[in-house]
């Protein structure tokens, strides 16, 4: 094996805050700014590679400190501007334009104010700990995440700003967005995003029911209407859910497949005729931090390399081809190259997941619910918006605590956080909706029950035919037919073989006779199952 194919960079963004030398990159930016008259424009080199870079400001929203700031710092600037570095490879060298990123420079210190929209001012919420700083947010696509920094510095140094103001990040720094991703050919990459396979099966059994929105995506049309199968599909997952496919993952993710916009006005020679599958980080999805440092970089590019390669190779793809693209395509920014030092695929045991889900269901089921545990389920399955144990308790006239703990004994169903309740997975609500329904059909069946009981009272029959009526209520069977000597077989539909409707059959078969009713009729009926199997009933009272 010659390795994996390694993912590509793409989108990345991070606040980088640097104190160690207070305000000073702030106010160099300024003082270049002003020199070279609006803006400065410059050329470097970074490992044999010739990059542009340009300096200029933009007005901003911090309030004016006056002469002097809260930190005792003299303030001599006229205008409250803001900088930007503008950075991107040679033109000569990057033809399609797409390998840059964009640096936003402000200040920072205690008891700064800043100036919302609505003319109203408002402290800005410096860290403690921070006495004056300033934040470097960088947006970028295209180029290898631990390259950012080095980048910033040189491209400072270019246009006359001290290189050294930007080389100790500090802990607050943190990455607001990454992404590495592959590109597919069109013809490789349907299982990738089929109805059963990894992106729909993933967002189906790991995501709560209604955590946010519904977090599978799966558009096939592109943004003038024409259908593109694939076209954008995705999957979010927090760091909870993602641990269940991934055990040693951290941040959560969100897993897509997705066409440029115009891929269909391309011919299939070109890179973007064919899709991109990739993994983000997703900032929003959890209280957590992952900072700039060297070593959480390279758990950022870990993590986002082996999800792809994972949700790759459970859709059938060759992930390590060794004659060939195989499967990819290459563009101008992945090179389809394999590397024996990427992490290996995880294999994305979807089935086990099902199973496990499904058992949990059953299991509840089997065992019983209580009457509160059964109403908060209920509630669940048919109420489309947030719900809170007090939303349940208010529903059913129940104490809140009641609802609470009636919760706690469900919690392998349920996700229970910040006041509010949802299943655990869409897979298992369509399982509790199943059999919530099966339950209201049940009732109902009761009721009928009863009639028909009433009735065969009525018409003088045995009290044990009434036996028989509520023995086939009870096992889900239809026996409208049962007592119509017109027919010439008799039919007994009922859920799903096993060794239930085995057990069943065989008492409803006693209770058939102790009503005196031919016991030939029952042997000879024919037994229909809801998936659409038959059998004769004389096979299962002739069995152990």
């Amino acid at each position: 094996m010659t390795g994996y194919v390694k993912p590509a960079p793409h989108e990345f963004a991070a606040n980088y805050l640097f104190d160690a030398k207070g305000l000073a990159p702030f106010f160099a930016a300024d003082s270049r700014v002003k020199a070279g008259g609006g803006s400065q424009r410059a050329e470097f080199h970074d490992r044999g590679e010739r990059w542009t870079v340009t300096l200029y400001y933009q007005e901003g929203n911090v309030v004016h400190p006056g002469p002097r700031l809260p930190t005792g710092t003299e303030w001599r600037l006229d205008e409250m501007r803001e900088f930007r570095l503008k950075v991107g490879r040679h033109g000569e060298e990057d033809p399609v334009g797409e390998q840059s990123f964009n640096v936003h420079i402000t200040p920072r210190w205690q008891g700064m104010k800043v100036e919302k929209r609505d003319g109203s001012v408002s402290e800005y919420s410096v860290p403690d700990g921070i006495h004056e700083a300033v934040n470097v947010k960088i947006q970028g696509s295209n180029i290898d995440f631990h390259r950012y920094l080095p980048l910033l510095q040189s491209a400072a140094l270019a246009v006359g700003i001290r290189a050294d103001y930007f080389e100790e990040p500090h802990e607050y720094s943190n990455i607001q967005d990454a992404e590495r991703y592959v590109r597919v050919h069109r013809d490789a990459s349907g299982p990738v995003h089929a109805r059963e396979g990894p992106i729909a099966s993933m967002g189906h059994l790991l995501e709560s029911d209604r955590q946010g929105y519904r977090k599978v995506v799966q558009n096939d049309d592109d943004d003038h209407g024409r259908n593109l199968p694939g076209y954008y599909h995705t999957v979010t997952l927090g760091p909870r859910r993602i641990r269940e496919a991934f055990p040693d993952h951290l941040i959560p993710k969100e897993v897509k497949h997705y066409y440029a916009r115009e891929a269909l006005n391309q011919g299939t020679d070109s890179p973007l005729a064919h899709p991109k599958v990739g993994a983000s980080y997703q900032v929003s999805r959890w209280d957590g931090k992952l900072g700039v440092t060297p070593e959480e970089l390279a758990q950022l590019e870990r993590e986002l390399n082996q999800t792809v390669l994972s949700v790759l190779a459970d859709a059938g793809l060759d992930v390590a081809p060794s004659r060939g693209p195989g499967p990819f395509v290459q563009d101008a920014y992945f090179e389809v190259e394999t590397t024996e030092r990427g992490p290996d695929p995880i294999e994305l045991d979807m089935t086990r997941i099902k199973s496990t889900q499904e058992s949990v269901v059953i299991r509840h089921l089997a065992d019983g619910l209580s009457p509160v545990q059964w109403e908060s389920l209920r509630t669940l399955v048919t109420d489309g918006g947030v719900v809170s144990p007090a939303d349940i308790a208010d529903e059913h006239g129940r104490h809140v605590e009641s609802v609470r703990r009636a919760l706690r004994g469900i919690d392998d169903l349920v996700v229970r956080e910040y006041a509010k309740v949802s299943l655990r997975s869409n897979y298992v609500a369509e399982l509790v909706h199943d059999a919530v329904q099966e339950a209201e059909e049940a009732v109902k069946r009761a009721a009928e029950t009863g009639a028909k009981a009433i009735r065969a009272a009525e018409k003088g029959m045995k009290e044990t035919m009434s036996v028989f009526i509520a023995w086939a209520a009870r096992h889900g069977i239809d026996v409208d037919d049962a007592l119509n000597q017109r027919e010439a077989r008799m039919k007994l539909r009922v859920r799903e073989p096993g060794k239930q409707t085995r057990r069943g059959i065989k008492e409803g078969f006693r209770i058939w006779k102790e009503a005196g009713l031919p016991e030939e009729r029952f042997r000879t009926a024919q037994i229909q199952f809801r998936n659409g199997g038959i059998a004769d009933a004389w096979r299962y009272l002739n069995t152990g």
